[in-house]
């Protein structure tokens, strides 16, 4: 949602209208004077009430606690306290200025104007060649009647609800309780409750205006970061099925909700082995339902997949490749910010799967991680390339850093390039070996 801040101007210290009195045309009795002065004392008192507000509602932006940003991995709990210091969440997430910031709960518009319809979003029409992965990576495609679709989906292999086991630990996931209220104690201590956190189920699900489902293509699946919902964050912020869009590229989103704006990277139902499968095959329906064909099914269980994960997503994303059950079909991997840890399930997927790509951009907070991958990589005799020029081919490995400058919060739009998802599909498009699959023939209607 967008808001204009010049219409909340009476919310931030906007200066009401005097009107104006020309003073020197009469003369000033002390009637007149006993008048004046309770209206005076008047707005005296309001200002004393409109400042203190003015300063609430800029701590409103204030960053969270440090402890917030604790992973759930071992490599978590082993870092030095000089390394904790200079990986803090308020260097990641630097308090943004008003202007920047995106509402909240306690700062949205009234409830009709905050409820922003996932209904199809018209798009202007394209006349220029688009590109789509396939044999051909540039050719002009014929126009339909359907409009891209944005929309939220429950499903019942998401993340969550989860009642299973950390892996790390083989206890509990849910392993906190208060009467009949089930939570789970994050590694940093934080207690978060299911059922404000852990249960919601629902996938952001985008197909683009242009998509074919008889042409080559993917299904990119992202994983969020900390501290994020699926509307605000990865619509919204995040832009993530905008990017897709203008990339042009032939592919359909799918974001699943993780933890529900907490610090928190558990991967839920990703975490068991075949999970990352489930979740895929379920998807295939409700792709085909929003293509608008049931029949495409077939063809969207067999799209080649990319996988993208963000910050805290990099848990999800690394049990994916571990144990998700569908290696073969998974073509890429793209991190943003994100190794955080899990350096032996990135190297294996890396070392089984040379017929894909894998990209890992990074600033300084999670540089040494980044660099003992790559070291881990160069001993086995793969080779990493740390510049994103040229396309992406099957075997590439990149590592790309970034400026100090970027900043961790706008990753996701903002790291090597302007929408760097949007080019890493573009770069992936221009090698169709990637996305080229035996798939079942699809008939359309």
């Amino acid at each position: 949602m967008t808001v204009d801040l010049g219409t909340l101007g009476w919310m931030v210290g906007a200066i009401p209208k005097f009107q104006t009195v020309d003073r020197a045309s009469r003369a000033t009795s002390p009637a007149m004077l006993r008048r004046a002065l309770p209206l005076r004392w008047h707005w005296v008192a309001m200002a004393a009430l409109v400042v203190p507000l003015s300063f609430v509602l800029v701590q409103c932006g204030k960053a969270p606690d440090a402890g917030m940003l604790a992973a759930n991995t071992e490599g978590a709990k082993s870092r030095t306290k000089s390394q904790a210091s200079a990986d803090t969440f308020e260097d990641r997430f630097p308090t943004p200025q008003f202007a920047d910031r995106f509402p909240t709960a306690h700062e949205s518009l009234p409830q009709i104007q905050r409820q922003v319809a996932l209904a199809p979003q018209p798009r202007a029409v394209r006349t220029e060649p688009v590109r789509v992965a396939s044999l051909t990576p540039t050719l002009t495609l014929p126009r339909t009647e359907r409009e891209e679709l944005t929309t939220l989906v429950s499903m019942k292999s998401s993340a969550f609800p989860y009642s299973g086991t950390n892996p790390r630990s083989e206890e509990p996931f849910l392993n906190i309780a208060k009467g009949d209220r089930k939570g789970h104690r994050s590694y940093g201590g934080r207690v978060y409750w299911q059922d404000e956190t852990y249960n919601d189920s629902r996938v952001l699900v985008h197909v683009p205006d242009t998509f074919d489902v008889r042409k080559p293509g993917v299904i990119v699946v992202f994983f969020h970061g900390n501290g994020a919902t699926l509307e605000r964050d990865v619509r919204d912020r995040q832009l993530v099925p905008q990017q897709i869009s203008d990339s042009g590229v032939n592919a359909v989103l799918l974001a699943p909700q993780l933890a529900v704006n907490a610090a928190d990277s558990s991967a839920g139902k990703f975490w068991q082995p075949g999970g990352f499968k489930r979740f895929i095959d379920e998807s295939a329906s409700h792709l085909a339902r929003l293509y608008g064909d049931p029949k495409s099914a077939q063809a969207f269980a067999n799209l080649p997949i990319v996988i993208v994960g963000y910050s805290g997503g990099f848990l999800p994303t690394a049990w994916s490749l571990e144990v998700g059950g569908l290696p073969s079909r998974v073509r890429g991997v793209f991190l943003l910010d994100a190794v955080y840890g899990e350096l032996d399930k990135f190297a294996s997927w890396i070392e089984k799967n040379r017929t894909g790509f894998f990209v890992s951009s990074y600033t300084r907070y999670t540089k040494r991680h980044d660099e003992e991958l790559m070291q881990m990589l160069r001993d086995r005799g793969i080779t990493v390339t740390e510049s994103m020029d040229g396309p992406l081919r099957p075997g590439s490995v990149v590592f790309v850093q970034t400026p100090d400058g970027v900043t961790h919060r706008d990753y996701v739009t903002q790291a090597w390039t302007e929408h760097p998802v949007k080019d890493v599909l573009v770069k992936m498009a221009a090698t169709p070996a990637l996305t080229r699959v035996a798939s079942a023939p699809y008939a359309s209607r």
